[in-house]
């Protein structure tokens, strides 16, 4: 299992990822979650991947491909996708679409043995980035090929294991915040996450891209001795800590035990 999760602000796009994968309580691994694409010079891609690796790596591959035969001298290379690519769309819906529709090719030519081994193809992406001239944006990707998109009231998407890290995202985090602020703000559901689920875990990443700049601003990699995880996770605790004694009183502690 893993844990991903991607802002929309008004500032631009905010991502972060845990790097634990598991096939077995005796094997666990680390593995990149957070992929970027920069294709051309006028649009971003960040994607983030939750779910069966393999069929992950085989879509990313897929899109590594189509970019590679589209740039080759020769110009126009096949592709198995049935209209746009990251390197052609001119919508960031429309490389959702792309996108989506890799991941179910994938899925139905691998899912059938898998199945009969008690295993899913099941993936599911955060797609984020901006192609130019367009509105910056995040998509969650299902593993069924369609998707949505992050909006004002719903600025945060989430996929893996979500629950743990909902809560600060919840009650703290709004579009109008810092890149820097959400980033924390990210790193926090991480870490939490990571306390209540041990198939979460470090190496986080982090990226932040601002909006219109086309690339990405800030990237770290925090492995699991890095100082910013201990003091987050000990500031954090301290502050809810704090929080207890600051809410109101019931009225029966008038004759405290």
């Amino acid at each position: 299992m893993t844990y991903c999760v991607g802002f929309l602000l008004e500032a631009g796009l905010v991502f972060a990822s845990d790097s634990r994968t598991n096939a077995g309580v005796d094997y666990i691994s680390s593995y990149s979650k957070m992929h970027v694409f920069q294709p051309a010079p006028d649009r971003l891609f960040v994607l983030l991947t939750a779910g069966n690796l393999a069929t992950a790596q085989a879509v990313l591959h897929r899109i590594r491909r189509d970019i590679a035969d589209h740039q080759a001298p020769e110009g126009g290379g096949g592709s198995e996708a049935d209209g746009p690519t990251l390197l052609t769309a001119r919508h960031l819906f429309e490389a959702a679409d792309y996108v989506g529709g890799l991941s179910v090719a994938v899925q139905q030519k691998v899912g059938a043995n898998l199945r009969q081994t008690g295993a899913s193809a099941d993936v599911t992406f955060i797609l984020g980035g901006q192609i130019a001239g367009e509105p910056h944006g995040l998509f969650l990707i299902y593993p069924q090929g369609n998707a949505i998109s992050a909006t004002s009231d719903t600025p945060f998407l989430q996929i893996g294991e979500s629950k743990y890290g909902k809560p600060p995202l919840d009650y703290v985090g709004h579009p109008g915040m810092s890149l820097e602020d959400a980033g924390r703000l990210c790193l926090v559901s991480q870490i939490i996450t990571r306390r209540s689920n041990l198939t979460v875990g470090p190496p986080f990443e982090i990226a932040m891209v601002a909006r219109d700049e086309l690339r990405v601003s800030r990237r770290l990699k925090l492995g699991k001795e890095a100082p910013e995880i201990n003091r987050t996770m000990e500031t954090w605790s301290r502050t809810m800590t704090d929080a207890i004694q600051r809410l109101p009183r019931f009225a029966w502690e008038e004759d405290p035990l």
